[in-house]
């Protein structure tokens, strides 16, 4: 390629990066982009009365029930609190308007029994707490249920495409009716759980929260594209993506189980800063302008494993520990240890990896045929790469530490 052409050709990949991540850092800090999470947490007794605990975006809560209930007041007095975040008045705004909140959750949080619609109200006051990095709304509502019966069918189309405030809210549901007891995920796709629903079904969706929960995450996708671009053999990256997913792993099954625990204000900037460390140490590795293989992030050695080669995993283990515990918060859920629990967990995780591998089947032999054909042009290629990564990683980070 002539070395006119090649300069055009990068300053073109340069441009559409800084494009393309200045995109990326505008979101919000949030990895998943315009997305909510409500965990529910239902249980039933023999009187026929079913108690749900739902933990609600408390602005979002707000600014959708208010639209929805045509109720001015809610907004006015809500959001005044969310901005000065102020938990009390957070709570008072909504037990101020609970009629409101009331009539736009019946609607759209719902439990059958034997066909027949059970009747909700809300019990108790309102509690605040975070969940991650947001404020989040604890209301619970005690659904009378007119007929007994051995099964339930829970629906949840809260915070609709529709309503144009978020997009792909999913719903963590933890049971414990009907002598059931488990988990089970909600989205716009599949809006109703049914107590009596099968292993298999069950399986299915966790496998399917896990592969949409790394789809939607940008943030662990970038950090396995960095993992990617400092990766010259194909075992390097193998090397790197089972160490990472050895380590998230680990500790994403002990904090789902509820043996270990971080808060969501220390978990969320780490992960943002892992970003950002793992492009920049290809960016060092190529600065220090060693041989041809160290500048690819190559260590020497029989089995390309030396002390570099070591420390690199070392590093990548370090910050899969972190993404685990990432991955259990984005969970949620909130019920006793089982084996029927530990299958969903490793089922989840079984998605999440699916998703991994199929990246780096998409990604490597791409960049693997652009390092065959034009050495110097996937150095640069690379280098976009991992200085756009960087970039995206170190103003999530700032975000994150200051709660924008």
């Amino acid at each position: 390629m002539p070395a006119r052409a090649r300069g055009v050709l990068v300053t073109l990949l340069v441009a559409v990066a800084v494009v393309a991540f200045g995109l990326i850092a505008s979101a919000p800090a949030s990895a998943h982009g315009f997305t909510s999470v409500v965990y529910a947490t239902v249980a039933g007794d023999r009187s026929g009365h079913v108690r749900a605990a739902l933990d609600l975006e408390y602005d979002l809560l707000v600014v959708s029930a208010a639209d929805a209930q045509n109720d001015d007041g809610l907004f006015q007095e809500g959001q005044p609190a969310f901005d000065h975040r102020d938990e009390a008045a957070e709570a008072g705004a909504l037990e101020n308007h609970s009629d409101t909140v009331l009539g736009y959750v019946s609607k759209r949080f719902t439990v059958m029994s034997a066909g027949s619609a059970c009747t909700p109200k809300i019990d108790g006051s309102v509690a605040m707490k975070q969940r991650d990095g947001a404020p989040y709304a604890t209301v619970v509502f005690d659904y009378a249920c007119p007929k007994p019966s051995s099964a339930h069918v829970i629906g949840s189309t809260l915070f609709p495409d529709a309503e144009g405030y978020v997009r792909d809210t999913k719903t963590v549901l933890t049971y414990n009716l009907d002598t059931h007891s488990g988990s089970a995920a909600l989205d716009a796709q599949q809006p109703s759980f049914s107590t009596e629903q099968s292993t298999g079904e069950r399986f299915w969706e966790f496998f399917r929260l896990g592969s949409e929960h790394l789809l939607t995450g940008i943030d662990h996708i970038l950090f396995l594209l960095a993992l990617i671009a400092g990766s010259r053999r194909l075992r390097e990256v193998v090397y790197a993506a089972t160490t990472f997913t050895i380590a998230h792993s680990v500790t994403f099954i002990l904090a789902a189980t509820h043996l270990v625990s971080a808060p969501s204000s220390v978990v969320e900037p780490i992960i943002a800063l892992s970003i950002t460390a793992v492009a920049v140490w290809y960016l060092l590795r190529l600065w220090q302008g060693r041989a041809d293989a160290a500048r690819l992030d190559i260590a020497r050695g029989p089995l390309g494993l030396d002390r570099p080669g070591w420390l690199r995993l070392g590093v990548v283990f370090v910050f899969g520990l972190v993404h685990g515990l990432g991955f259990a918060s984005a969970l949620g859920i909130d019920e006793p240890w089982s084996w029927t629990l530990l299958w969903s967990l490793l089922v989840f995780n079984v998605g999440i990896e699916v998703v991994q591998l199929s990246i780096i089947a998409l990604v490597f032999p791409l960049l693997a045929l652009l390092r065959h054909r034009s050495p110097r042009l996937f150095i640069w290629v690379t280098v976009v790469i991992a200085t756009g990564v960087s970039i995206a990683g170190l103003v999530w980070f700032v975000q994150r530490v200051l709660g924008l």
